[in-house]
Order: structure tokens, then C-alpha cells, then sequence
């Protein structure tokens, strides 16, 4: 094995041991709280964050009268009740949505933020030695419904968390969206924010109850 090959093992296991830790001591200083307190403190995590953002909040209704668009020189984000998701469509991008019935493949760089501890998990848009983990994604438009998963040979999101299930917060942007690849000046990769409750997010988030803001961006693959 070469010595390049051990350090990067070395820095994924480190990350990983890193990961445990903070799972483990976040759990130690939970042990006493009860479910309701765990959502009550991510509840907090996301209002504190909309008022230091400056974030405006619109309804469904008024993001369907703005044809499912956010202003983002407004700072809008439309807030889904079913599920708490907050998204911010910063460009809706161009190409087309996924028709019903359809399979893709999605491209995806992004970076993940805990809203709790206010840190960065994970990132693959900067990184110097993630980058190289483009987030493939296969999904499929079930009438309206989105399903899929990542692709685990190249999947930032499985080598954190050990599953290539995708986050149902991601999947509730894509109808949203158009898909393109980047071929000129006149494409235009479609991108979010996301602001991501536990239950619709990874599994270190659901399992710790925190959470996650994401920027993402959308690219059609092949």
C-alpha cells in the first residue's frame, strides 16, 4: 500500500473517529432531555438562525402566486408546514424538470452546516481533499413523488453517514426545479437552500436530532 493511500485513509478514519466522538458526547449531554426538549432545542437552533440571517418567510400560498419562485434579494425562504423544510430556489435553473414517470441522474455539490453547533459537516464544493466526491444521486419522479438514492462508489453523504438513502428534505426541492448540464454561458445549474428539520434528514441529524442548513446545487448528469 502506498504512503498516499494510508493518508487518505488515515484522514477519512479520523474524520469518522471524529464523528463518533462528537455523537457520543453530544449524547452523554443528552441523556437527561427528553424527546420534546431535543425538538424544542432544534426548534430554537432554526428561529435564531432566520432572525441573524434576516431570512422573510412566506407561506406556500405565496410561493405558488410567485409562479414557485423565492426573491432572493429579499431573503425569502418558502416555509413547507407539513414538514418544517424551509428552501430557497436561488436559481431555478435551466433545462427541464423531471416529467412524471421519468428516472435521472443528479449531480450535486454541496456543503451541510449544523445548525446547533453552528460548524460545518460536510462539504464538497471547496474542500481540497472532498471535492473529489461529486454527490450522484438516481431519482425518480413517482407522480409527483420523489424516490432514489445515492450512488455509494462516489457518495460524500455515505462516507459520513454510512447510508446512501437521500435525505427526503433533499427530494422535496426537485419538483421545483429545472435540470441542465453545464454546456455554456446560457446554462444555468439550478441551486437551493435548504433548512433541514431531523426527521426529513440524514441519519446522524434524525438520530441526534439537529438541524442542518444546505446549499446544493443540481446538475443533470449522464
Amino acid at each position: 500500500m502506498t504512503t498516499k493511500h494510508i493518508d487518505t485513509m488515515s484522514k477519512g478514519l479520523l474524520f469518522l473517529c471524529l464523528l463518533l466522538l462528537s455523537a457520543t458526547v453530544f449524547t452523554a449531554c443528552s441523556d437527561d432531555e427528553t424527546y420534546a426538549d431535543q425538538v424544542k432545542r432544534e426548534r430554537s437552533a432554526i428561529s435564531a438562525y432566520l432572525a441573524d440571517s434576516s431570512v422573510n418567510v412566506i407561506s406556500e400560498e405565496t410561493f405558488r402566486n410567485q409562479n414557485y419562485t423565492t426573491d432572493v434579494s429579499k431573503n425569502q425562504f418558502v416555509l413547507f408546514e407539513s414538514s418544517g423544510l424551509y428552501m430557497q430556489i436561488v436559481r431555478k435553473g435551466t433545462g427541464k424538470p423531471i416529467a412524471s414517470g421519468e428516472s435521472a441522474r443528479i449531480l450535486c455539490r454541496y456543503t451541510e452546516l449544523n445548525l446547533l453547533t453552528d460548524s460545518t459537516q460536510a462539504n464538497n464544493t471547496i474542500s481540497p481533499y472532498y471535492y473529489r466526491y461529486v454527490e450522484a444521486m438516481n431519482v425518480t419522479n413517482n407522480s409527483g413523488t420523489f424516490s432514489g438514492s445515492f450512488e455509494q462508489a462516489t457518495s460524500l453523504m455515505y462516507l459520513f453517514y454510512g447510508s446512501t438513502a437521500i435525505p427526503s428534505g433533499w427530494l422535496a426541492a426537485l419538483p421545483y426545479l429545472n435540470f441542465d448540464r453545464y454546456v455554456n454561458a446560457d446554462s444555468e445549474i439550478a441551486k437551493v437552500r435548504l433548512i433541514v428539520p431531523h426527521d426529513i434528514g440524514q441519519s446522524y441529524a434524525s438520530s441526534g436530532v439537529y438541524p442542518c442548513l444546505y446549499d446544493i446545487t443540481f446538475e443533470r448528469g449522464i
